[in-house]
Parts: C-alpha cells; sequence; structure tokens
C-alpha cells in the first residue's frame, strides 16, 4: 500500500513547507501541525512526505519572503518531487483528499495552484496595481495553503539566480509572489482550486470536498492578558487633536486601563504629554524611542506589554488580551503586521507602525540596551526598530491580525476568516463606523467561543 487507490500520485512527490516563526509560541504551533501531516502519512503509506519548518530552512531573515527559498528548494527536491505545498500554521490538511486534488494536474507543467483572493478596489497596499480593473487580477489566500508544480519553481529559481530580485518593500506577500509568477503575462495565473477552502474545520456546513480547512481561531493559551499588564502608547501631535483623538476616545480608550497620548504639545483637557521631541512631518523615530526609554522608566506602571500606536489606529484591545495570553512576556516579543525592506539582500523586517507596534519588556529592554539609536527625529520608527532587531538577532513575530490599512484595503474573502486586532487610517471613511463593524466588542465572544464572557457581563 505505498500509493493511495485510483491516484498515481505517492506521497513522497509532495514537499510540504509550513510558513512557520522562530518565536516560541509559533515553533509549538507547527510543530504541532507538522506532527499531524506526518502521523497522516504513516497511516497512509510507509514513506512519510517531506514536512519542513520554513523558519529553519536557513538563517537568512528574508526567507519568509518564499522567493529567495527558492534556489534551495530547486536545488534539494527539482529531481525526486513534484509539488511544493506552502501552508500556514493553523492549515489543516486532508492528506488523501489533498493528494487526490494534486494528481488531477500534470505535474509536467507548470501550475501555481491555490484559493483565489482578489482586490474590489485599488489598494496601496498592493502600490495600487490593476487600478483599471482590480478584480482581474488573483493571488492566493495563503491560508487555504497554495503549491507550485516542480517545473514552476524549477524555472522561478533560476530567474531569482539569474536575475537579482528588486531590492525593496515586501508589504503583502501573497500578492506579491502571485505577481512575481505571473511575470506581466509571461508566466501562469493563479489556477482556482475550489478543495483548497478555509471554512473552519468545525464548521456547520458539509466541509467534504476540502483539502484544506482552518483551525478554529483564535489559538486558546489561557485566560487574557489583563488590562494591568498592557501600556498602551498613542503618538500624536497638536493639529490632530481635535480631529483623531475623539475617535479613540468615542472607540477603544475605555478597554485600556493604561494609555498616555505622548504629542509636541501639553494638552491637559486630553490630556497629552509633550514628550520634548517636536513633530516632523513623518518618521516619528525620536518620539518612538522616548515613549520607548518612558516605558522603562519610573513615570508610568510597570507592565509586562508595550503597544505603540498612532492616533488614527483603531483597535480592539480585548482581542489583543486573547491573542497575548499566546505569547511569553519575558521573551523578547516583537508583534504586530511584518513589512520586510530589501529581504532579497540581506535586508530586515519589521511591524509596520499604523497597525500597532507590540513590545514585551524584555524586547525594551534588549532594544535600548543595544545603544540603538534614530538617525534623524524624522526618521521611520517603524523601520528603524527593524533595523536595530534584525542587528540583534531579534525576530519580529507576524501576526496577520493587525492591519496597516482599513477594511476596504483587504480582500472581503481574506478578512472574512479572521477577527481582526486592528486596522488604521480614517481617509474616506466613517472611523467610529468601522470601529463598531469589524473591531467592537460583541464580536469578541463570538470569536473565542465565549473566551471573554467577562466583557459580555457588564452589559
Amino acid at each position: 500500500m505505498h500509493v493511495i487507490h485510483n491516484n498515481q500520485l505517492d506521497l513522497r512527490e509532495i514537499v510540504f513547507i509550513l510558513q512557520s516563526q522562530s518565536n516560541s509560541f509559533h515553533v509549538s504551533q507547527a510543530e504541532r501541525r507538522k506532527a499531524d501531516l506526518l502521523k497522516q502519512a504513516h497511516s497512509l503509506t510507509e514513506e512519510p512526505p517531506v514536512v519542513l519548518l520554513l523558519h529553519t530552512l536557513s538563517d537568512n531573515e528574508g526567507d519568509w519572503s518564499i522567493l529567495p527559498l527558492l534556489p534551495y528548494i530547486s536545488y534539494s527536491f527539482g529531481k525526486n518531487s513534484s509539488w511544493i505545498v506552502f501552508l500556514e500554521e493553523e492549515t489543516n490538511v486532508k492528506m488523501t483528499k489533498l493528494a487526490q486534488v494534486l494528481a488531477k494536474f500534470d505535474k509536467n507543467k507548470e501550475w501555481f495552484l491555490g484559493k483565489p483572493l482578489h482586490d474590489e478596489e485599488s489598494t496601496i497596499i498592493h502600490h495600487y496595481a490593476f487600478a483599471e480593473n482590480p478584480s482581474v487580477f488573483k493571488y492566493p489566500d495563503f491560508a487555504a495553503a497554495w503549491a507550485l508544480s516542480i517545473p514552476l519553481v524549477v524555472r522561478l529559481a533560476n530567474k531569482v539566480r539569474d536575475e537579482p530580485l528588486k531590492s525593496d518593500f515586501t508589504i503583502d506577500l501573497k500578492h506579491e509572489v502571485a505577481l512575481y509568477i505571473w511575470d506581466n503575462g509571461n508566466g501562469p495565473h493563479l489556477t482556482a482550486v475550489p478543495e483548497l477552502c478555509t471554512e473552519p474545520e468545525d464548521s456547520s456546513q458539509p466541509l467534504n470536498h476540502c483539502a484544506t480547512t482552518l483551525s478554529s481561531k483564535p489559538p486558546l493559551c489561557g485566560e487574557p492578558v489583563n488590562t494591568e499588564d498592557i501600556f498602551v502608547a498613542v503618538k500624536t501631535c497638536r493639529k490632530f487633536h481635535s480631529e483623531r483623538v475623539p475617535v479613540i476616545k468615542k472607540t477603544w480608550e475605555k478597554d485600556a486601563l493604561f494609555l498616555e497620548y505622548y504629542s509636541d504639545h501639553a494638552d491637559p483637557s486630553i490630556p497629552t504629554i509633550n514628550i520634548g521631541v517636536p513633530n516632523t512631518e513623518r518618521g516619528h523615530c525620536g518620539k518612538t524611542f522616548a515613549i520607548l526609554q518612558r516605558f522603562l522608566s519610573s513615570s508610568v506602571p510597570n507592565t509586562k506589554w508595550l503597544i505603540v500606536v498612532d492616533d488614527d489606529t483603531l483597535i480592539s484591545i480585548p482581542r489583543l488580551q486573547v491573542l497575548l495570553s499566546c505569547y511569553n512576556p519575558s521573551e523578547p516579543v516583537c508583534l504586530g503586521e511584518r513589512y520586510g525592506y530589501g529581504l532579497s539582500q540581506g535586508g530586515y523586517s519589521y511591524i509596520t507602525g499604523g497597525g500597532g507596534m507590540v513590545f514585551s519588556r524584555e524586547a525594551v529592554v534588549r532594544l535600548l540596551d543595544s545603544g540603538c539609536k534614530c538617525y534623524s527625529n524624522d526618521a521611520p520608527d517603524d523601520m528603524v526598530l527593524g533595523m536595530c532587531l534584525n542587528a540583534l538577532g531579534l525576530p519580529v513575530t507576524h501576526s496577520p491580525l493587525f492591519h496597516q490599512a482599513r477594511p476596504e484595503d483587504y480582500a472581503r474573502d481574506f478578512l472574512a476568516h479572521q477577527v481582526p486586532i486592528s486596522f488604521h487610517k480614517h481617509w474616506n471613511i466613517d472611523p467610529v463606523a468601522v470601529f463598531n463593524k469589524w473591531l467592537k466588542d460583541d464580536l469578541v465572544a463570538k470569536a473565542s467561543d465565549g473566551l471573554d464572557k467577562s466583557a459580555k457581563t457588564e452589559l
């Protein structure tokens, strides 16, 4: 029984790559997923497939952007494999079903398979690509798993080797990978595979056709972190005191026990604190480093977690409390929406500031102890912090629940399987309405299945 019946695909022809991260919580999640894949394979065949954890494949920080890794994948598996299947730590795989699905495609041809997402309107996070007709371009929802046939991997790997990847920003990886593969129409477009699903595994809908489903979100790691363990720093400036600060007061300020507004002007009616750094039009590095120093001082309560947000960030503190229960504050944790800069040429990852940057106390201590500084007050704070973390060898941990842009900037089907923690920007939207629709707390109880009942009792 080396081969599943009615199916010409041997499991050994599939290489699974988990898009894993080096933070200890994520390592344990990925190890669990790997064990499940190998257990399923063991019950079907004596020869298991290869299952790799992406974060262990090399020391290159940019591996999470996939493309720099293609030469290694091609070299290691180009001869004996047929498919590379990428999945996230919450992607459940039905091994038999997936093998049957892949067997429908000619493995000697170039295939890029996935669950397609598309933009409703052109969006800043995709550099306004396909502005004339944004929905025409399809890119994969990584949570459903996505697959490349070996002929495509080999050709792409040669291309990566021969033509250096452009060294700039990595913002929405799934879109950027699809653009690179499509190559202005010279390469394959994404082929939609209806068996790659993002329905929750415990869905009431019949999921018999699905080869992949999602673990029920969010992971339950114990009691939500107490509000007294979280300090919130809001970056603002005089010109936004009357425009943006009232939105925070109307929406999420009440959920934060310890919160301070840092500005270039002390206004006792808010109140804001003049942190002694003049306002800059962009960057805010000086202000953010002053906040990090204040967080470790006796001027503020001693808390385990610091979250730094902009004055136009919309965030759910109760959902953040649930998420943080999965992380160990005695480790140097830096958490948020991860972007990259120059990843193909030894660049660095960073937490993009608008969606909210979360730091454990240990991370702040290490950052400041390292002597890392802004090269100017208006340097981009999130990127400078990314450079510092990279120099220290500290990982940036990505959570797709933080968002640097507005809900309308993300694909509808992508947000459909999330319980988001943050969005950013008030541009052309009613921010209070957006908060009430996407982040207000009655969703938490649904999301964590009553985990946060306390939030409901006060009603």
